[in-house]
């Protein structure tokens, strides 16, 4: 009897994975994928922890296949589908066998309308590109979501990327920040001492943590004093603040700040080495101090023009604008440096959708609007390159050229391409102008392009 253990010459079928019915819960292995009620409806899902309740009852950590793992979330026991086959990987399969008195194991594959249902159920919630553009370069997500081969930052790279499996489960369940409760959306490295508590209280200010209330509490009567962010504030314009911070002179505070973005960014990987990056923070001012809304960082060196490394509005704060704000800051300060720029790859679902957003709102408010650079015209029906539209916004041709074809506006018209702006996307930016929106203020940003010397860079 041949072994099935897959070889380097093995067939895909040969590796393909073991489809058992469970007789019940306890059949459950870590890694499986068995269906999982969600929303009115069982959706695949990958088991990625489990804790036993009592003698009958299981609690699951699961991943839903084809979501953000955001969604990933601990579930009782029942909500499983014992009726569908569950898929064990082949890794699984002497645990499969051991457990064969809690499994029906069936010899079938993926390859029943069912299984192909789920693959391109899979495919939809990938993020695929569609609509006009076809496989054109400046069309395609995956630039902006994949990263670069040869690129030093670390990022998952999707579902199949190799992550710890601990790094897979959220272990913070709650964060009291300031009058906010925030529920974390990510695995973060905080400390094992505050790892497990039902509530992390984090100082607004200085952004340390603690377990307790009654931590928080002297730390805010005895220990900290501020009430902003440490470091110099370059804009301020209504309520809204922006504090540069170096992360070399300021490394507690910065730490601690790549560990509450983590909660809430999946492809963000720095936390420790924090000295190659400057940190502009947001914040929202009263009359008890500069709260921070959200910031971005920056390299202070950059071998590739990027004029943001990692971006994040606090959950607390999304929805007003402030995302917008981050993005058309960094663009103002690569203005004041006389650069273009682009954010650093890849970017998250969300700040994908928030930058393609912004570029396009911006390219159409240049292009039919009335422009001082045009003598107080709009650009409409005049010639305009890209190099000349990329000098106005300080974006990079590649994404301008994304940002027209996520609306459908590049055409070829009379031999040579040409802005086009179909009903739809003038009727959407006519409903844009009616709305409130948060600028900055260029005229209020008091800054100066920092300098460092060759020993300050020595270790970047």
């Amino acid at each position: 009897m041949g072994s099935s253990t897959p070889t380097k010459g093995s067939s895909l079928k040969d590796q393909a994975p073991i489809h058992a019915r469970l007789k019940s819960v306890a059949g459950i292995l870590v890694g499986c994928k068995p269906y999982v009620h969600k929303d009115d409806e069982y959706r695949l899902a990958e088991v990625l922890a489990m804790k036993k309740l009592d003698e009958a009852s299981f609690s699951l950590y699961v991943h839903y296949i084809g979501f953000n793992k955001r969604l990933d979330e601990w579930v009782d026991g029942s909500r499983v589908n014992l009726d569908k086959p569950v898929e064990f990987p082949r890794s699984l399969r002497l645990k499969v066998l051991q457990n064969a008195d809690n499994l029906h194991i069936e010899g079938l594959n993926l390859a029943s309308s069912e299984a192909t249902d789920i693959g391109a159920a899979s495919q939809r919630g990938s993020g695929e590109p569609g609509g006009s553009g076809g496989t054109d370069e400046y069309a395609d997500l995956s630039v902006y979501t994949t990263k670069k081969s040869g690129s030093g930052d670390d990022a998952a790279q999707g579902e199949g990327a190799h992550v710890p499996e601990v790094a897979r489960i959220k272990n913070i369940k709650t964060i009291q920040m300031g009058e906010y409760q925030i529920e974390p959306w990510y695995f973060s490295p905080y400390s094992e001492t505050v790892v497990g508590v039902d509530l992390l209280y984090v100082c607004e200010f200085c952004l340390s943590y603690y377990a307790s209330r009654k931590q928080m509490e002297r730390h805010r009567l005895h220990k900290c004093t501020l009430f902003h962010p440490p470091g110099n504030e370059i804009y301020r314009h209504d309520n809204i603040s922006f504090f540069e911070i170096d992360g070399r002179k300021q490394k507690t505070y910065c730490r601690n700040l790549c560990l509450l973005s983590k909660c809430f960014l999946d492809h963000k990987t720095l936390y420790y080495d924090v000295d190659p990056f400057l940190f502009y923070v947001m914040t929202i001012n009263d009359d008890y101090g500069c709260h921070i809304a959200g910031y971005f960082s920056k390299e202070k060196e950059s071998t590739e023009n990027y004029n943001l490394a990692c971006i994040l509005t606090l959950p607390q704060h999304q929805r007003f604008g402030y995302g917008r704000l981050l993005i058309q800051f960094s663009y103002e300060l690569t203005k004041i440096e006389n650069k273009i720029g682009s954010p650093e790859k890849p970017l998250s679902d969300l700040g994908l959708l928030s930058y393609r957003t912004y570029w396009a709102e911006v390219l159409m408010d240049l292009l039919l609007s009335p422009s001082i650079a045009n003598n107080g015209s709009s650009y409409v029906g005049s010639s305009l390159s890209i190099d000349e539209i990329s000098k106005l916004t300080a974006f990079t041709h590649q994404d301008i050229l994304h940002a027209l074809y996520s609306i459908d506006a590049i055409r070829y018209y009379h031999g040579s391409h040409a802005v086009i702006f179909n009903d739809n996307a003038i009727a959407n930016y006519k409903k844009s102008l009616t709305k409130k929106k948060r600028r900055i203020e260029p005229s209020a940003i008091n800054w100066t392009p920092p300098k460092f010397s060759s020993l300050e860079l020595r270790f970047i």
